[in-house]
Order: C-alpha cells, then structure tokens, then sequence
C-alpha cells in the first residue's frame, strides 16, 4: 500500500482546513489538481544580492522545478536565511547555527514531502544540510557551482591570490589602483570562489557523502552543464519521495568516512572538519575528531588544486571531476555506501575518466605526499586542534620557538605591524580569544598575515595558533580550532610572551613548555573576556549554548532531530 505523502496531511484535508490550505496557494495560479496528491518539492533557497555567490540562484532555481514538473512534482520554492561570507560581520559562522534553525523549522513547519537544498557560499551548504537532518525527509543538494578563474595581467588568479597580494600591499609591492583593477578581474563570473576554498570544500563534502548527482562538486556555475545537474536533480527529488529515500538512509557512518578520506586527496579547508562534526550530530552519527586523524593520516594531496596545489576548481571538473579522484581512492573508500541517485558511491565512480594527470594525481603518484588534515594534541589543545599540512611549510612541520602573544583581534592589529615588536622568523604567533565563544563566531582570522618587517626580510611562513579558524582559500603552518578555547578557560588563555612552544606534527603533539604548578598559578589570576557579552538577543543565545571546536560548535539544544511529525493544525 502506497504510502499517505507528508504534504496531504495539509492540501488532501477537507472542509475548512483544507479549503484554507489550498485557496490561498490558488492566488499563484496553481490548478487544483497540483494538489491532489503529487510530490511537493520544497526548494530551499539561498539567493541574496547580500551573497554574492549564490546571486545566481534564482536562474537555477528554474532549472530545478523543470525537473521537477517533468517527473510528476509540484515544486514549491521558499527563501531561508542567506550567509554571505565576505560582507557578514564579525562573521558568518556566527549565524550559521541559527540559519540551520531556519531552514529545520520552515521544511517542518511546511506541507513539504522532498526538498532541494541550494547552496553556495560556505555557510549555506552546512546550515542547510544540519536543518534538513534535523528533519529527515528526502533531500537533495544541488551546490551553485565555482567561479570561472580570473585573469589579470596575463596570469589566472583566484581567492587564494588574495592573501599573496595583500602581503605585496603592505610592503608596498602593490598599489590600491593595482588592487582595485585585480578585483574586478578576479571575480568576473557567478558562483563561489575558484579554488578547494570552504565553499568548493563544501561542494565536494556534499557529493562525497553521497547527498548530491555525480560531479556537483566542481561544474563551473558559468557552465551549461550546472543547469542540467540542477535539472536532473529535481527529477531525481521526486524519485527519492516515492522510494522513501530519507536522509538518514544516506547520511551512514560510511558517508561520513568518504568524506573524511576524500577531504584529505583534495586538500579541503580545515572549515569541513567543524562543520561535518555538527552535521553528524544532528543526524546522530557518532563522529569525533579523532577520525578526522585516523581516517587521513596516510592519505596523499590527489588533486592539484589551489590553495594546497596550483590548478582551480574548473580544471577539476574538465579533467573529471570528483568522482576521477574518488576512483583513485578504490583501496580507501567505502563502496557500498549509497547515494541520492540510488546507486552506491563506487557504482557512480568506478568507470570516472581522467583527462589530465597534472590536475588528478593517483596514490603511487600523488601531487604532494602530506595528508590534508591532522589533529594534534598537547597541553595546549586538550580536545585538539586542527593544522592541513598539504598547505603548509614542510620544514616547520615540526617546530619550536617563542610565543608571540595577541590577547584578541583589535591586540594584534594594533601592534603586528610595530617595528619595536619582539618577533623574528622563528617565533610562534599566538591569537587568543577568537573562537566560537570569544570572537564570538570563530571568524576566519586564524591565518595571520605576518608582521610587515619580517616580510621585508623575506619571510613568507611562521607557525601561527589559535581558537579561530581560517578560510580555506589560506595557507601556511596554521594551527587552529584549539580547543578549549581561550575565551572558554583552555589552556590557550593562559600563555604569556616568550613561553617556549613545541609543535610536532608528525607526532600530532602541541605542547606549552610551561609547568603545571606555574600555568596553575597563571589560572587563578586569569580572568574571562566574556563578561562584556551582549544582554539579549541571538549573540547572547549563541554564547550561552555554543558548544566548542571539537564538537562542531553547533548549539546544544540543537544536536538531534525532531523529525517530520506536526500533528495540529493552524486553525
């Protein structure tokens, strides 16, 4: 017997509720028989002039719902809260929990039987996908797509170029008027950044863990071809209601380990580990830090692909795309775990061609040997931190010098750039209170830009630490995510000027050369920022229940699910 679709439960009533439930959707022009038990297909959008990314949504949104109407669907299309990663301040990552709220409450609250989840820019793919876990009914995501690169000067550049030109900025390499004429050649397409920055990290998470068709990760949003994609997924959509394909069918223990094993071949940003911990925890998959470690160690850099490599996203998808370095990974992956098409991972990727070997690599010959992601652990982070190796400096893999201390953002902005500052090559930068309580948000600041006399010497890495994050268009040795955070009472609020510090990577060690005794010592005179937290609204909420690094920095109350179930109606 077929089973009863969620959204009957509002458009199949009759008498009073169901006349109110239909006649006002009839104002669009929607025949009654739309109502009469097809799929609704809730298409969750991310469009925003605000995100700039994802400024392209509404065009794909049209190629969805084609889909859509031609496999029997009625396609519904809502809005739900947009994070622009370049304009939102201090941070997206500050809302990105309550735009999970959003989204988990409108598919809820809505005569919703399947939904598209569209997203882009590096917020809206987690907080989208934490939502619709929350939920669990048939889901889908179909990613904006990369920008095409840019070119300037004869040369393609992307986001990661950024951080190269602000250097040359601040010793005067590069002048504004030449800053100004590179923005304009940088981002001359839609879609997100070029590179494997969080955004491109995101996309792929999305298809390693098996929620999105076949190379989502790296069609160009210039390209035709994204709009076929978005027009087979909303056919697909349709298919998944009838088949009871729900989310957690998907979203296995095994998913999450392809995505882990994939993360580390691309090189992903350090951003995929905080935001696929908080996805298994409302999905409930019991997933920790850990396996992050275990599940990458000896996995090498596959994809030659900008910031850890030299090549972009789009040179990704012309030489095969994702599943071309999925094949690659036969030995590693977990086959048999299934995705939204109905087939397994292996079953989707096992005849990928490759057309070019400078742009995938394969495990004999990888592109660069390091892992794209390690945990270590010490004193300093006793819940752990994160650091990419595939984008950092070999030599200071293992480190050890003394600490050059920043209290907080507004503390290293005023003096890294002082002459009379006592730092040279070998120093480690430390940045305190920049992490999901203190910043608040945890911004992406966590790759320091180093101090402008040490530059003019020719300085172009230092080991830097902090409870922040960076953007995954950065590089460099950064140690990040140090958890506790400093704001919180970790160890990492109690270091002081000239504490020596060791960091070995290969033994996945971050250690405070500082006695129990003293940083006991230290601990009782130290005292927390956060008493000047805000009196109310959504920021003293996030502070209040934001839970640490380690964790996913999701909100409390929010790990789990409520599911699909609204047993009354609103009249």
């Amino acid at each position: 017997m077929e089973k009863k679709l969620r959204s009957q439960q509002w458009f199949g009533k009759k008498g009073k509720d169901g006349f109110i439930y239909r006649a006002w959707m009839k104002n669009q022009g929607i025949p009654h028989d739309e109502f009469e038990g097809k799929p609704v297909i809730g298409i969750c959008n991310t469009w925003s002039e605000l995100t700039p990314c994802n400024g392209h949504f509404r065009e794909l949104a049209e190629s969805i719902k084609k889909g859509v109407w031609e496999a029997g669907g009625f396609p519904l299309e809502f809005p739900v809260t947009s994070l622009g990663e370049t304009l939102i301040k201090p941070t997206a990552m500050l809302y990105r929990n309550l735009a999970s709220m959003d989204v988990e409450e409108s598919i809820r609250a809505n005569p919703i039987d399947g939904v598209v989840l569209m997203c882009g820019c590096d917020k809206t793919t987690p907080s989208l996908i934490m939502g619709a876990c929350s939920v669990d009914i048939p889901t889908l995501v179909i990613s904006g797509g990369p920008m095409m690169k840019g070119r300037w000067r004869g040369k393609y550049i992307g986001t990661s170029d950024v951080w190269h030109m602000a250097e040359q900025y601040k010793t005067g390499d590069l002048s504004q008027e030449e800053f100004v004429e590179a923005e304009a050649c940088m981002a001359r397409t839609p879609g997100h950044c070029a590179v494997m920055g969080t955004a491109s990290t995101m996309a792929s998470m999305v298809e390693a863990l098996g929620l999105s068709l076949p190379n989502n990760a790296s069609i160009p949003a210039a390209d035709s071809r994204r709009k076929v994609l978005a027009h087979l997924s909303g056919r697909r959509i349709v298919d998944m209601v009838r088949e009871e394909m729900y989310l957690s069918k998907i979203l296995t223990r095994e998913a999450f380990e392809n995505a882990i094993i994939v993360n580390a071949a691309i090189g992903g940003s350090t951003n995929f580990v905080i935001h696929l911990l908080a996805i298994a925890g409302r999905i409930g998959v019991d997933l920790k830090l850990d396996d992050f470690d275990a599940l990458s160690h000896d996995i090498p850099l596959i994809a030659n692909i900008q910031p850890s490599g030299e090549h972009f996203m789009e040179d990704l998808y012309y030489s095969g795309g994702l599943p071309a370095v999925i094949k690659e990974l036969e030995s590693l992956i977990r086959k048999d775990a299934l995705t939204v098409n109905g087939k397994t991972m292996w079953e989707n990727c096992n005849a990928a061609p490759c057309y070019d070997r400078d742009v995938v690599g394969t495990l004999e010959n990888p592109f660069k040997p390091q892992s794209g992601m390690a945990v270590v652990k010490g004193n300093l982070a006793i819940n752990g931190a994160v650091i990419k190796p595939s984008a950092a400096t070999p030599a200071l893999m293992t480190h050890r010098g003394k600490a050059v201390v920043f209290e907080n953002i507004e503390d290293y902005h005023a003096r890294v750039d002082d002459p009379n500052l006592d730092i040279d090559a070998n120093s480690i930068m430390v940045l305190k209170n920049v992490g999901p309580k203190g910043y608040p948000g945890m911004a992406e600041v966590g790759n320091m830009t180093l101090p402008k006399k040490l530059l003019e010497q020719g300085v172009t890495d230092m080991v830097r630490i902090s409870d922040g994050r960076m953007s995954g268009t950065g590089y460099g040795t950064v140690v990040l995510h140090v958890s506790p955070e400093a704001s919180a009472g970790g160890t990492l609020a109690l270091v002081q000027n000239g504490d020596w510090i060791s960091l070995d990577v290969p033994n996945r060690s971050l250690h405070l050369e500082v006695s129990d005794e003293e940083l006991a010592e230290r601990r009782r005179e130290w005292e927390s920022q956060l008493r000047a937290q805000p009196p109310r609204g959504y920021v003293n909420l996030y502070i209040q229940h934001v839970e640490q690094a380690h964790l996913g920095a999701d909100m409390d109350f929010l790990k789990g699910k409520s599911g699909s179930v609204v047993t009354r109606d609103s009249h």
